[in-house]
């Protein structure tokens, strides 16, 4: 399985999500402790990324999917996590050398993110065929619910999208101050997202305005203010 890929921050109310393939010829060069990166210790998870990264032998690739694509009303979460899957193939797959494969194709395996996995495979193998850089060689790509626990190339790919994920909320919270994970369900989030919508007005610019919980959220700052008068 010479290449695999995993996303992170499907679900969250606040910032963009990540998608990173992780594309190697030998799944032995990839260092000990790999797993699904929800299992692993935010540092352990950087110092694996950074392994994964450093190491000449494997190619990586990453796509930002921002919060002006999620909130964009023409498309959706399934068809943005098909679109991420594709842009980070084209990443990790940028500058391999068709002439020094044995094969003819390149396999690969996502991490299913929707509930039919070979409908997401399908998604992805054509989103793919649609990139030039992507026309040759041939791509094999199946799907699978778990990958991420079940393929230690996917698993590699989820470290290196749940690193930048982290890094992206993190750099949001040096500006604003505590925002938690950016889930619904954390309290910090929407501790975050009340004040900030009561003080300005509005959501802030990373806030995934077209998801239930910013809405109601800004409602009931909007609420508030009338209610004032």
């Amino acid at each position: 399985m010479p290449f695999g890929v995993d996303e992170a921050g499907k679900g969250p109310a606040l910032g963009s999500m990540f998608a990173a393939a992780v594309y190697l010829e030998n799944p032995d060069v990839l260092p000990d402790g790999i797993a699904d990166s929800k299992r692993l210790a935010p540092a352990r998870r950087e110092e694996l990324a950074a392994a994964i990264r450093d190491d000449g032998r494997i190619r990586v690739g990453v796509a930002e999917i921002s919060t002006a694509r999620i909130d964009d009303p023409e498309t959706d979460m399934n068809s943005l996590a098909v679109a991420a899957h594709a842009e980070a193939i084209e990443g990790a797959l940028d500058g391999v050398d068709d002439g020094a494969l044995e094969t003819d194709s390149i396999t690969g395996l996502c991490d299913a993110c929707d509930t039919d996995a070979a409908r997401f495979a399908r998604r992805v193998t054509a989103a793919c065929s649609e990139s030039p850089s992507l026309a040759s060689p041939e791509l094999e790509i199946d799907a699978r619910h778990g990958a991420d626990d079940d393929s230690k190339i996917v698993g590699a790919a989820s470290i290196v999208a749940k690193v930048e994920r982290d890094a992206h909320v993190e750099s949001i919270a040096e500006e604003h101050g505590p925002v938690g994970s950016g889930y619904p369900s954390d309290p910090t989030t929407r501790e975050f997202l009340a004040s900030y919508a009561a003080e300005h007005g509005d959501l802030p610019p990373f806030a995934r305005e077209s998801w239930s919980t910013c809405e109601d959220v800004l409602a009931d700052a909007q609420q508030t203010g009338l209610d004032r008068f």
